[in-house]
């Protein structure tokens, strides 16, 4: 059971760095001379060097905003979780062991394939370029963490 619990908390802390790597890497779109992630895009100057600029002001504000907070809500409770599971190790009784874990790691789930949904529908239609890694990440994350609820879930069912 210890060699389960541990391989669990590893998949757990690997969700949250592909979550927090997702939000804050500037790879959600990328293009011959640019770089666009959920805060900033990098434009390559002609000298090789990367600038940071703003977002078109064309963005659609609210998508954009709902991307950003799904994304970060996302790391906020899969973080939460992992908190959560290292204390319901000690403190419940077998029966109700995961499933706050396992209820933090469903709602970081939904909140970035909201996040990534949102801006697979909404951004660079008309732009040329091709989703990033930030983006590949974040949907892996949502595989992943999607999978970690499932576990506790069944985990939960197993100890009870």
């Amino acid at each position: 059971m210890l060699v389960l619990l541990a391989g669990i908390f590893l998949v757990h802390v690997t969700c949250i760095i592909l979550l927090l790597a997702a939000t804050i890497e500037n790879g959600w779109w990328v293009g011959n001379n640019l770089s666009t992630d959920i805060w900033a895009r990098w434009v390559k100057t002609p000298n090789g060097a990367w600038n940071y600029t703003d977002l078109p002001a064309n963005y659609p504000e609210d998508y954009l905003q709902a991307v950003q907070a799904s994304s970060v809500l996302a790391c906020i409770f899969s973080i939460l979780g992992l908190f959560v599971f290292v204390g319901q190790l000690f403190t419940l009784a077998k029966g109700r062991r995961f499933v706050f874990s396992g209820f933090f790691q469903l709602v970081a789930c939904l909140c970035i394939m909201i996040a990534a949904s949102i801006y697979t529908d909404i951004f660079h239609k008309s732009e040329s370029g091709n989703y990033g890694p930030s983006f590949i990440l974040a949907w892996i994350s949502f595989v992943l963490t999607f999978i970690s609820c499932i576990i506790y879930f069944v985990l939960r069912k197993k100890t009870a």
